[in-house]
């Protein structure tokens, strides 16, 4: 139970880090072990998420869970607003045909001046929902409010979605909505 005050920092009681050491030893025991079955099963996972065995290994070990989603910054999707009037953002083809063969959900963060509306015509088909991003400089409350509204669209939870970004203040996205991971753009798209 949380008392006033407490920050939900590590445990005070006695045998922590013996419980620590247990679990380690026992992971460390469990590991090597894995069926040859469970090891294909998780390599073509990862492939049909378009991650590497190496990234897909590390978020289900961060997190515990499997990636269900993927959710997308217009920044990391290079939905950039239009340099001239005549000429609008338009999706990558590197970013479409990556989005086309993503065998998970795909769900993007807008930022003015395009709206949730705008990103899901300019990539018909290849991102299922939109939810307008957290406002720049945005404290945690506020950013985690806008990050909640985007998993319940589509109905995923926090802790089976990775945040695809470009900028520091959207790896602090993920920390704030409690994600299970983040990626650069450049690491997610370049693979």
């Amino acid at each position: 139970m949380s008392l006033i005050g407490h920050n939900n920092g590590p445990t005070m009681e006695a045998g922590a880090s013996w419980r620590r050491h247990a679990w380690r030893r026992a992971r460390s025991t469990l590991l090597p072990t894995l069926p040859i079955e469970v090891l294909r099963l998780r390599v073509r996972r990862a492939a049909e998420i378009g991650l590497d065995y190496k990234t897909y290994a590390s978020i289900r070990a961060a997190s515990g869970h499997d990636v269900v989603a993927f959710l997308f910054s217009t920044n990391a999707l290079r939905l950039l607003p239009a340099r001239t009037p005549l000429s609008g953002p338009a999706l990558p083809e590197d970013r479409a045909l990556r989005l086309a063969g993503l065998e998970a959900g795909r769900a993007a963060l807008t930022r003015a001046p395009l709206t949730p509306d705008e990103v899901l015509a300019l990539a018909p088909g290849l991102i299922d929902t939109a939810s307008p991003g957290p406002r720049p400089f945005a404290g945690w409350s506020e950013t985690r409010s806008a990050l909640r509204t985007a998993l319940v669209q589509g109905k995923w939870p926090a802790d089976g979605v990775v945040l695809i970004g470009e900028t520091a203040e959207e790896r602090q996205w993920a920390a704030a909505g409690k994600l299970a991971f983040y990626l650069p753009a450049e690491r997610y798209f370049a693979a």
